[in-house]
């Protein structure tokens, strides 16, 4: 009966140790965070439908033929042509549940949020990571 109890108090004391984490899990490590989508070539604004949905910024790259043009929620477009531009999703945890959001990027700091489903090729961003 000892060794048991003695057992027993072993695996409590076992489970109850805390562990160190370090870092990132080794399945968060495989996530592709930022893409590379062509360089800048031009934008087209397109004003909202109605009251109170977003402008449009169509954005063109040197990439057009795989991802079609981007759409992005912005009234103006600070890229420069020729910018190198990304695609990145960020993990957004406002409260107790988190999404991804997408956004479009240069080097430069410039960035705009793009939209969920992209209307020139009919995909979802996601298709994309």
């Amino acid at each position: 009966m000892k060794k048991t109890g003695f057992i027993f108090f072993t695996l409590l004391i076992i489970s109850c140790a805390t562990t160190e984490r370090a870092g990132l899990l080794p399945e968060d490590e495989l996530f592709v965070t930022r893409k590379y989508v062509g360089d800048f070539v031009d934008s087209k604004l397109t004003e909202p439908e109605s009251f109170g949905s977003p402008h449009i910024l169509w954005i063109k790259t040197t990439q057009d033929s795989v991802f079609g043009k981007i759409s992005a929620y912005s009234r103006s477009c600070e890229f420069v042509q020729g910018d190198r531009l990304y695609l990145r999703r960020v993990y957004q945890s406002p409260g107790v549940f988190g999404y991804w959001m997408y956004q479009i990027e240069n080097e430069n700091d410039v960035w705009y949020k793009i939209s969920e489903f992209q209307h020139d090729n009919k995909v979802l961003v996601q298709v994309w990571f």
